[in-house]
């Protein structure tokens, strides 16, 4: 099977590093990054799913989101927006995500996301 990769973009590096864990037993490739402008700069390589932090240093994953849906080389890359806000259901959905997560989340829900967005079953 073609192995699905995943991009996880988090400022917290025990989540990131978790995550990384987590994904890598679980099959996935996975790349990380601490900062959203990062995420905009990807041209090439891209990934087949991007776990995507709301509250990053001095940056907005809502807005992140929007630039990235409204690129066309990345628009068609599912984007799971991860947060421990409130708000989150409206925000994943104002910025155009493909579905959220709410802060802690379950590994096992995370992957489900991630195999119904990604096609990985």
């Amino acid at each position: 099977m073609n192995t699905k990769k995943i991009l996880v973009v988090d400022d917290d590096p025990a989540i990131l590093d978790s995550v990384e864990v987590m994904l890598d037993f679980e099959g996935f490739g996975v790349s990380k990054l601490s900062k959203g402008s990062d995420v905009l700069a990807l041209t090439d390589d891209l990934p087949d799913l991007i776990l995507l932090d709301i509250w990053l240093s001095g940056e907005d994953g809502k807005e992140i989101c929007k630039q990235l849906k409204a690129k066309p080389q990345t628009r068609g890359i599912p984007i799971i927006l991860v947060s421990a806000s409130r708000e989150l259901e409206k925000s994943a959905k104002e910025a155009g995500a493909d579905d959220f997560l709410a802060k802690p989340f379950e590994m096992n829900v995370l992957i489900s996301k991630i195999n119904l967005l990604t096609g990985n079953y």
